[in-house]
């Protein structure tokens, strides 16, 4: 899906870089920037840190998000261009996201709410490894998983941190999310699971007291849970664009052929 024509009222926003506001400056100085609330289109220069961001904060906008690398790795952006920016955004593919939702309890009995894009991950906070207790759709899977932590992930994400953690890469459009142990201890070679994208993914933190974990959706952290559950949030849809040449299908495909 693209949009039907060449956007005339875009908006810009871009990292506190030097190089993101510069070209914040040169692209509003040349196709003019629109008022957010009146956007066709928005266009996000940084890094992908900084896409992240804004997925997480126009998320109930109606506009998509067209990012442009000002940053570093730029996985999630398509390359800076000046020239013709209304007629690549016209012609570009559009990507629609379904973010996970996490809930975390903590010791203290604190409810938080998250959405992640990326990933959730369940991360130790002391030198004690973490205990975890594995249930999918209210059937415990794994008993016990000794590790540094464990996380879940969208198709989206499986090329961050799921793939550092040697998780499996998961092709956009499969249905699919996957579960990747952080170094884990016991069973050591446990390597995590694909599951169904309607999956419910519920962590116990065992021996909390002793052994404190974290949870992290994105980059919203929850310290001192006790257990956190996981879902697709099918109703919230996040809408990207990038360019046919290089869109996000493409991306996560090359990246598996990647030495």
């Amino acid at each position: 899906m693209s949009l039907p024509a060449a956007p005339s009222r875009m908006a810009f926003v871009a990292a506190e870089t030097p190089a993101a506001q510069f070209a914040c400056q040169r692209l509003a100085n040349r196709y003019g920037d629109a008022p957010l609330a009146e956007a066709e289109v928005i266009v996000a220069l940084g890094g992908d840190g900084f896409m992240l961001e804004c997925l997480h904060r126009f998320i109930d906008h109606p506009a998509p998000i067209y990012g442009m690398n000002r940053g570093t790795v730029g996985f999630l952006l398509n390359e800076y261009e000046e020239t013709s920016l209304p007629q690549r955004i016209a012609r570009a593919v559009m990507v629609s996201l379904s973010p996970l939702r996490m809930e975390a309890e903590t010791a203290s009995g604190q409810k938080v709410h998250a959405l992640a894009i990326n990933e959730v991950s369940m991360l130790r906070e002391t030198r004690q490894t973490a205990h975890l207790r594995i249930r999918i759709d209210d059937c415990v899977r794994l008993e016990e998983l000794v590790c540094d932590g464990v996380l879940v992930c969208t198709p989206a994400g499986s090329t961050a941190y799921n793939l550092s953690a040697h998780g499996p890469i998961l092709p956009m459009g499969s249905n699919v999310l996957a579960l990747t142990p952080i170094s884990a201890f016991r069973p050591r070679r446990w390597r995590g699971a694909i599951l169904p994208h309607s999956s419910v993914v519920s962590f116990e933190v065992m021996e909390h007291e002793k052994r404190p974990v974290s949870a992290v959706a994105d980059y919203t952290e929850v310290r001192d849970v006790t257990k956190v559950t996981v879902h697709e949030d099918t109703v919230t849809k996040l809408r990207m664009l990038f360019d046919r040449e290089h869109h996000l299908e493409e991306r996560i495909l090359k990246e598996q052929f990647t030495p």
